[in-house]
């Protein structure tokens, strides 16, 4: 089988670009909407000032629920001896 018969996949082209874009800092601010969507859809860019590379702009990962207090309790316990002295370290101890 010739390698131009095999189906193609959009996630293969994303897991063989894994160097980030190139982009200057005037184009970066003047296509910034069209950049996030890129970015939204896990395109990495890297802004480059005069030649430099300066800054990268790429997905967020996986935002975190808004912690909630008391939100485990009844799952975690710690036990009544917790605190006592190991015997392990008796000899450290005074």
């Amino acid at each position: 089988m010739s390698w131009d018969r095999l189906p193609h996949h959009d996630w293969f082209d994303k897991l063989v670009d894994m160097d980030p874009e190139e982009i200057g800092a005037f184009e970066a601010k003047t296509h910034l909407s069209s950049l996030l969507e890129q970015v939204r859809h896990g395109k990495r860019f890297v802004i480059t000032k005069h030649g430099k590379r300066v800054a990268e702009l790429k997905p967020v990962n996986a935002t975190r629920g808004a912690r909630r207090r008391g939100r485990l309790r009844g799952r975690i316990w710690m036990a009544a001896d917790f605190d006592a002295p190991l015997e392990d370290f008796q000899e450290y101890t005074p």
